[in-house]
């Protein structure tokens, strides 16, 4: 069984940070998300994935290398253009050849990985094998259909007018006869190949077509709040360490790592959070739920559920709360103007201000 994953697309719902960087490399907890998509592969015995590239190829490129430090074999697979998840099935087809394969979308989060998901599949080799999740927005994602048996009856990529609230969730497992339905399928209204238009093929085709529901835990890290909050769902996991320096005059807190190299001088760190290493934290605070990495400085400054990435320095700001903080970015105070009051007043007006 092989692994397909997607790491293309522009990420604008991430803008302005995916400007400069790959969405799939925005780090949760200090690490990408597409590591964590990658080890819950290598967890479930897979070791051979191709990844889909698009505009930011040489990126991912230089964050994965060959794939030998997570224990896997990786191939690159280029797209010139984000023509649809089904799209990226039929250009991996040389790469993918007559095996089964799971298809994970680069800058998805499950807690708990899929193991248990490939297991069962390797069992019963259904022709496609999909996961949903109830959400409270069903038109932002591709919905099915369930019959009174639980079975896929049909699917709908972001429909107007949802029949359920079941979402597709980025993880996909398919047999060879995915590849006939990609071939089958004409671009949507959007000029993509739909996935759930071939799953759909399937479907119609009266092939066996499955369906898990998950409880756990999971995002699609595509926007900034989802982006913190599982930020906030690792965290909760972290054990506390401190490989970098604390002085006397700090106070550490509950469940903190502090990485090599790291500096803590007269500051405050309330877990769970991470302090990336060689990061300077002087005359700060640092609250639950703050990803700082490395090379960062922090000082007489207050931050709390943030994500602070590479570099970035915050100076003399009194708070910083639910951010994303970019690297090599500068934070300061704004400089005060001089205030001043502008009357035009009428005869006997009465005026109260506040100096």
């Amino acid at each position: 069984m092989k692994a397909l994953i997607l790491s293309g697309g522009a990420g604008t719902r991430l803008r302005p940070i995916t400007h400069t960087s790959a969405k799939q490399l925005v780090p949760v907890a200090n690490k990408p998300v597409l590591f964590y998509g990658i080890e819950a592969i290598a967890d479930a015995g897979i070791t051979e994935i191709g990844i889909v590239v698009g505009d930011t190829a040489d990126e991912i490129r230089e964050a994965v290398g060959d794939g030998s430090r997570f224990g896997v074999k990786v191939t690159y697979i280029p797209q010139d253009a984000p023509l649809g998840l089904a799209h990226a099935v039929l250009i991996a087809k040389d790469f993918l050849g007559d095996d089964d394969f799971v298809m994970y979308l680069g800058d998805n989060f499950i807690v708990g990985g899929i193991t248990g998901l490939v297991e069962g599949f390797r069992a019963d080799r259904p022709a496609a094998q999909i996961l949903l999740t109830k959400v409270p927005n069903p038109t932002s994602f591709g919905v099915a259909e369930l019959d009174a048996d639980g079975r896929v009856v049909a699917l709908e990529e972001k429909p107007k007018v949802p029949k359920s609230d079941l979402a597709l969730v980025g993880v996909y497992l398919f047999t060879p006869a995915i590849h006939e339905a990609v071939r089958s399928i004409e671009p949507s209204w959007r000029g993509e190949l739909e996935i759930t238009h071939a799953i759909q093929w399937l479907i119609d085709e009266q092939r066996d077509v499955r369906s898990t529901t998950i409880s756990g835990y999971w995002k699609d890290t595509g926007n900034v709040t989802d982006m913190l909050e599982v930020n906030r769902s690792v965290l909760e996991t972290v054990e506390p360490v401190i490989e970098g320096t604390v002085d006397e005059t700090s106070e550490i807190i509950g469940r903190v790592r502090v990485e090599a190299g790291a500096k803590v001088s007269g500051s405050r760190i309330v877990g769970p959070a991470i302090i990336g290493a060689d990061t300077v934290i002087s005359d700060a605070y640092v609250g639950p739920f703050t990803s700082v990495s490395e090379g960062c400085r922090i000082e007489d400054s207050e931050i709390e559920y943030s994500i602070v990435l590479a570099r970035a320095s915050i100076t003399g700001v009194r708070r910083v709360e639910a951010s994303l903080i970019g690297r090599d970015v500068e934070v300061t105070p704004a400089p005060r103007n001089p205030a001043a009051h502008r009357l035009v007043l009428g005869d006997h007006s009465k005026v109260q201000i506040s100096s």
